[in-house]
C-alpha cells in the first residue's frame, strides 16, 4: 500500500506542474500579445503636466519689456481702502512679492491708502498701510483691488481717482482685480482699450464706460500697460499672468510651485484676452 500511494502522489505532482507551466505559458503568451496590439506599449505615456507643459497656455506671448531696471526692485502699490475685499488683495500680492525668491532683484510690494492710516477689509482684516498717497514712492506696477464701494462712493472720491489717474498714467502697468476696473475706467486709464471686470457687473460697466471695449468670458486681458481681471479666486491668474511676461514662464513656475498653482495653465484652462497693439501704442 505504501509503494502505490508514494505512486499516486509522484503522478499527482506531476498533473500539477505541467497544469502551472501550461497557466504560465498562457499568461506570457497573452501578456505578449496584449503588448503587440496596444498601441504605444512599452514606452511611457507622458503625465498631464508633461502635456500641459508641452502645450503652454492659449493665449498669444508677448515680448517681455527690454528696460526692466536691473538695479533695483520693480515697485508694485496696492491701493487699499475701507471694505476692500481679500481676495483680490491678497492673491496678486502673494504672487508678485513671491517673486524674489524665483529672480533678482524680483518686485518690491507694498499697500497705500489715501492718508496712511489702517482701513478694514470687508471681510474684516485690519490693515496698516505701508504709505499714503503724500508719501508712497513711485510705482512700476499699480494694484486695484475691488472693494465694497468701487461702483459708487469710491468713484466719486475725487483724491483717491486723482491719485490713482497719477500714479497710473506714470506706471509701466496697471491692474485691476473684480470691480477695481470701474475705479481705473473712471481714472480714464482704460479708455480705448479693451477691458474685463466681475461678471455680474458687466454690463453696468458697458454702460458706464462706453469708451471701454469690454470683453466678456474671460479671466483676464492684457491691452497695453492694462490687465484686468474678473477677480475672485481667479485673481491669481492676472498676477500669474504679468510674472511670466516679465521674467519668462520658469520663473513663474516657481512662483507656482510655492504657491501650489500649476503653471503654464493647460490651453483652455485660463480664458484671456492678449491683445497684440502695436508698437506705438501706449
Amino acid at each position: 500500500m505504501g509503494a502505490e500511494h508514494a505512486t499516486e502522489a509522484r503522478g499527482a505532482n506531476a498533473r500539477r506542474s505541467w497544469l502551472a507551466l501550461a497557466a504560465l505559458i498562457a499568461v506570457t503568451v497573452c501578456v505578449l500579445a496584449c503588448g503587440r496590439s496596444a498601441p504605444g506599449a512599452g514606452t511611457a505615456s507622458p503625465t498631464p503636466s508633461d502635456a500641459e507643459e508641452a502645450e503652454g497656455p492659449s493665449w498669444q506671448r508677448l515680448k517681455p519689456p527690454a528696460d526692466l531696471p536691473q538695479d533695483r526692485p520693480l515697485r508694485a502699490a496696492f491701493l487699499v481702502v475701507d471694505g476692500v475685499y481679500n481676495s483680490e488683495l491678497a492673491a496678486p500680492y502673494d504672487v508678485l512679492q513671491h517673486t524674489v525668491f524665483h529672480t533678482k532683484p524680483g518686485i518690491e510690494v507694498f499697500t497705500v491708502s489715501a492718508d496712511g492710516a489702517p482701513i478694514t477689509t470687508a471681510e474684516g482684516l485690519r490693515i496698516t498701510p505701508h504709505h499714503s498717497f503724500a508719501n508712497a514712492p513711485a510705482a512700476d506696477i499699480l494694484v486695484v483691488p475691488s472693494a465694497e464701494h468701487s461702483m459708487d462712493s469710491d468713484l466719486d472720491d475725487a483724491t483717491l481717482i486723482a491719485w490713482v489717474r497719477a500714479t497710473g498714467e506714470k506706471a509701466r502697468f496697471v491692474m485691476s482685480l473684480c470691480d477695481g476696473a470701474f475705479v481705473l475706467a473712471k481714472a480714464g486709464l482704460l479708455d480705448d482699450h479693451a477691458a474685463t471686470t466681475f461678471p455680474a457687473d458687466q454690463d453696468r460697466f458697458e454702460q458706464s464706460f462706453p469708451a471701454v471695449e469690454l470683453r466678456r468670458g474671460v479671466s483676464f486681458v492684457h491691452d497695453g500697460k492694462r490687465i484686468t481681471s474678473e477677480g475672485g479666486a481667479k485673481s491669481y491668474d492676472p498676477a500669474m499672468y504679468l510674472v511670466d511676461h516679465l521674467y519668462g514662464e520658469k520663473v513663474a513656475q516657481g512662483v507656482g510651485r510655492g504657491l501650489l498653482i500649476a503653471w503654464p495653465p493647460a490651453p483652455g484652462a485660463i480664458p484671456a484676452s492678449v491683445v497684440v497693439a502695436s508698437p506705438s501704442a501706449p
